[in-house]
């Protein structure tokens, strides 16, 4: 499922009332999106290989920044289930296909620093934010590193 199926207010929908032109779009979407839109997006490589879909969207109260999106991969029907903290930075929208891509091997990701959906991790602890950001190749924003 992706985000237009989740749409419930119709804010994605094409209103057929478009003027001419390229640039003229109504809505707020790419760049502007619910939150409760995403989450059940997919999530795929540059391969193309099923990376997933996200669960959840951790947002960091201090700043009002998204911090993470909670990735569920490996299960089999909600069961089994390792799910993956992945910095929001690290994740592009594919608008084209209506899903999200993440730069990074299906065996990479296995091995990945994950948790199981009982054993959540302290997100706003700094070694754990550094060691999820050098994972992935991204930098943690300021606010994540709190001193």
């Amino acid at each position: 499922m992706n985000y237009e199926d989740r749409d419930t207010y119709g804010m994605y929908r094409d209103s057929g009332a478009q003027e001419p032109g390229p640039d003229v779009r109504h809505g707020p979407g790419p760049e502007m999106m619910g939150a409760a839109t995403l989450v059940g997006n997919d999530v795929y490589n540059r391969k193309d290989e099923d990376l997933g879909d996200i669960k959840e969207i951790m947002l960091d109260l201090s700043n009002g920044t998204v911090a993470y999106a909670v990735l569920s991969f490996g299960g089999f029907l909600g069961m089994g289930d390792k799910l993956f903290a992945v910095p929001w930075h690290a994740l592009k929208l594919d608008t084209m296909n209506k899903r999200f891509v993440l730069n990074v091997d299906k065996e990479r990701l296995r091995d990945a620093p994950g948790f199981d959906k009982g054993h959540w991790p302290n997100m706003a602890d700094q070694s754990w934010a550094r060691e999820i950001h050098s994972y992935y190749g991204t930098q943690p924003q300021a606010s994540e590193l709190r001193v």
